[in-house]
């Protein structure tokens, strides 16, 4: 895995970037072994499990969650939503593929983070736009390393209507996709915002002032180092567990100086199971 693309979400669920939904749908999709006849061109499914996620890069508090979602894989030639990504795929050969990618985040209520307390709530956000992916070992390598420049536009998940900015992420990753069930990848990255992405976590109006939170206005630029880890095992041809891990680390970032951020380092993790209840009889192409 290590790309936070939503990939066959129900439209009315959350778009999280660490959901449970996209990590097992990744896993399940991109390192599921292939069979002799082709991968089928549909699977239906859900995902469950538990995850603990960093409210925001810098905070001091998680937000945790115990979701049941949907998932599709359809995977046509041009329409996609499968482990490389969701949408119209306009450009794909051995060594890259354009297409569009989806990433989000969960909702933290200003009640329950002390250091919004009093400020807007943070609500769930989902993330889409164009996406570059470099296979720089071929697509086809057993030890795949990618590279990744994602660049999103930021919306309210509630009211897609209001924009909360733009983000870029590059990111360098290593999947290793084995035959014998067990799938693992590792991935290293950067995320940008721009002011607006900015002060939506950490710009602190004067109006919402305290005197252990002083106004600050947040600037464009580096918001967050990020690594990430997976690993996943095919237990029978409809069931899959997975375990993720995130680390978010605001060291030098843009806006480490804002009184929203509380700590360095923060982690984010899940565990939880995939089971695919129906698919296709029709093949993929490809």
């Amino acid at each position: 895995m290590m790309r936070a693309v939503a990939i066959a979400l129900s439209p009315m669920k959350c778009l999280v970037g660490f959901s449970l939904a996209c990590a097992a749908t990744l896993v399940h999709a991109d390192d599921a072994a292939p069979q002799p006849s082709g991968l089928p061109l549909w699977e239906l499914g859900v995902a469950a499990g538990a995850l603990s996620q960093q409210a925001y890069p810098g905070a001091d508090q998680q937000v945790t969650r115990t979701p049941l979602l949907p998932y599709v894989i359809y995977r046509g030639k041009v329409l996609r939503a499968d482990g490389e990504g969701a949408g119209l795929r306009a450009v794909r050969t051995e060594s890259f593929e354009l297409d569009v990618s989806f990433a989000g985040s969960l909702s933290a209520g200003g009640k329950e983070l002390r250091a919004r307390e009093g400020m807007p709530r943070l609500r769930s956000l989902v993330e889409f736009g164009p996406v570059g992916r470099w296979y720089l070992n071929g697509r086809g390598a057993v030890d795949r390393v990618t590279f990744e420049l994602p660049l999103r536009g930021v919306f309210e998940a509630s009211d897609p209507r209001r924009h909360r900015g733009m983000s870029l992420e590059p990111e360098l990753g290593l999947e290793r996709r084995a035959r014998s069930g067990w799938s693992y990848g590792l991935s290293a990255g950067l995320l940008f915002g721009d002011r607006r992405l900015a002060a939506t976590y950490y710009t602190v109006e004067p109006g919402e002032a305290l005197p252990d939170r002083p106004a600050y206005g947040a600037c464009a630029g580096l918001i967050a180092w990020r690594l990430k880890g997976g690993v996943s095992h095919q237990l029978t041809p409809d069931v899959r567990v997975f375990a993720f891990g995130r680390v978010d680390s605001v060291a030098g970032a843009a806006n480490r100086d804002s009184p929203l951020v509380r700590q360095t380092t923060g982690a984010s993790v899940a565990i939880g199971l995939t089971y695919t209840f129906a698919r296709s009889a029709a093949r993929a192409s490809d």
